[in-house]
């Protein structure tokens, strides 16, 4: 049985992770619901399996 590598991140995706986060955090501190909105969804984006062992994208960081 072949065991597969750990699902690691690149670093692009560590960059728009950041850069969702830094816009998020700026739509919320303007009141600018649009940029913070963007942020989310940019952070989605850079992590779309994301989510336990069981949920229905199970094939997540979280997975040993």
């Amino acid at each position: 049985m072949t065991e597969s590598a750990p699902k690691t991140f690149t670093d692009a995706t560590c960059t728009e992770q950041v850069k969702g986060s830094v816009k998020e955090a700026i739509g919320k501190l303007t009141g600018d619901v649009r940029v913070e909105a963007e942020g989310r969804r940019q952070k989605g984006k850079a992590h779309p399996a994301r989510g336990p062992i069981g949920s229905p994208r199970g094939d997540g960081p979280y997975r040993d």
